[in-house]
């Protein structure tokens, strides 16, 4: 399978801040005030998070209706475990109408092997920086 690109850019607006397209979307990466930003937007970190949180939220609606299982309410939190220069341990919690139980728990199975989020941070890529 061939691998297909995709790409995203940033372009820093002062500050601690940075205004990113990302497929025709502005989104805003800030820091605190503390921190030199300006508090006009999510952290990096928080944006990472959130990368996890909805990947996962729509794996887990994506591999449910595969299932024929019906979802009425669905939601997911993410917490990271952050030491400073990086995470050390996320954890993903699922809230659904779902009754747990060997349904509940196959869908989750099925979720993690199609959230790509979750599986890149399982098995990192590497990283290549270039001067362009």
């Amino acid at each position: 399978m061939t691998a297909v690109q995709r790409s995203v850019a940033a372009r820093w607006t002062g500050g601690m801040r940075a205004e990113v397209d990302a497929g025709g979307f502005p989104l805003v990466a800030d820091e605190p005030e503390a921190f030199g930003g300006t508090g006009s937007g999510p952290q990096p970190t928080e944006l990472l998070l959130a990368s996890i949180a909805s990947c996962f939220t729509l794996a887990v609606a994506h591999s449910a209706a595969k299932r024929g299982v019906a979802l009425t309410d669905l939601r997911v939190e993410v917490t990271g475990s952050y030491d400073g220069p990086r995470f050390t341990a996320f954890r993903i919690v699922v809230h659904t109408d779902v009754a747990p139980g060997a349904e509940l728990d196959a869908v989750i199975a099925a979720a993690r092997r199609v959230c790509y989020v979750t599986r890149t941070l399982a098995e990192p890529p590497d990283i290549d920086v270039v001067v362009g």
